[in-house]
């Protein structure tokens, strides 16, 4: 029989240093310079560069060529889409984007919040050809995109306010349910329109040629959990409220809520 004790493990004190070193970007959400990087892991400036030099080798760290910042390499990258794709609504969204980009002809987008914005985690292609390189890992404009305007609208405050931050269109206003931006007026009515709709779009914004319509899809509380992008050709497309790639998006948005509803812990059987 094994004894259970509060016997600390013995571990390797250099693999927790580097981990320092990975908390540092990953809080900081921006790259880094090395001796910005270095003051926040505490580190001294020649110590937090070489494990740098092992940590870029791996794959876990990037380091700019021109500038010589430092962000989250590839490596990094790929943990990450490995914890979303562990999340139960990624996991019926991925699948449900399949189908309907299938269905419908035209690209299908599953965004999830991330550090500098709305990011694109499952992408599924249409056959329509689309002039724009949207791929996984691109993040989303919260004021010029469908599908920053969805996050915008339904995110958490706090969530949104750290967005607006980085993309550096303003700061959030608490106590109130919209951000100030120099277009304050435009920015809440677009807000509320697409609260309104529970759907945005855009049309040759903020690329031409292109046009979007979004979704959001919500837990049974109704938190923001991702958003559902249909992207196509503009004039092909059809971008109207009531449309059918409208009405099969809003169908297939709640269809997603209802399977987390029903895996649910708290789910009454």
């Amino acid at each position: 029989m094994n004894e259970v004790t509060d016997k600390p493990q013995r571990g390797i004190q250099s693999v927790e240093v580097a981990g320092r070193i990975l908390e540092a970007l990953a809080l900081h959400r921006q790259p880094m310079a090395l001796s910005e990087l270095a003051g926040n892991a505490g580190l001294p400036t020649g110590q937090a560069h070489t494990y740098l030099v092992s940590l870029t080798r791996l794959g876990l760290v990037k380091r700019d060529a021109l500038t010589g910042y430092y962000e989250p390499g590839p490596l990094s990258l790929r943990l990450g889409l490995i914890f979303v794709e562990q999340q139960e609504a990624y996991r019926v969204a991925a699948s449900c984007a399949e189908q309907l980009a299938e269905r419908i002809g035209y690209s299908v987008a599953v965004c999830v919040a991330g550090t500098q914005g709305p990011t694109i985690v499952r992408y599924e292609r249409g056959g329509y050809p689309l002039h724009v390189n949207l791929h996984i890992g691109t993040v989303m404009a919260l004021e010029t995109t469908s599908t920053g305007r969805v996050f915008s609208a339904f995110l958490e405050p706090v969530q949104l306010a750290a967005m607006m931050e980085r993309q550096g269109i303003g700061q959030w206003s608490f106590g109130t349910d919209y951000p100030v931006t120099p277009d304050n007026d435009i920015w809440r009515a677009s807000l509320a329109d697409t609260r309104r709709r529970s759907m945005a779009r855009s049309v040759d914004i903020p690329s031409p040629g292109i046009s979007s319509l979004s979704v959001p899809v919500l837990d049974g509380d109704g938190h923001l959990q991702l958003a559902l992008t249909v992207v196509g050709p503009s004039g092909a497309m059809d971008v109207s409220w009531t449309g059918e790639i409208a009405l099969e998006l809003r169908a297939v948005a709640r269809r997603i809520t209802e399977v987390l509803n029903l895996s649910a812990p708290n789910h009454a059987l």
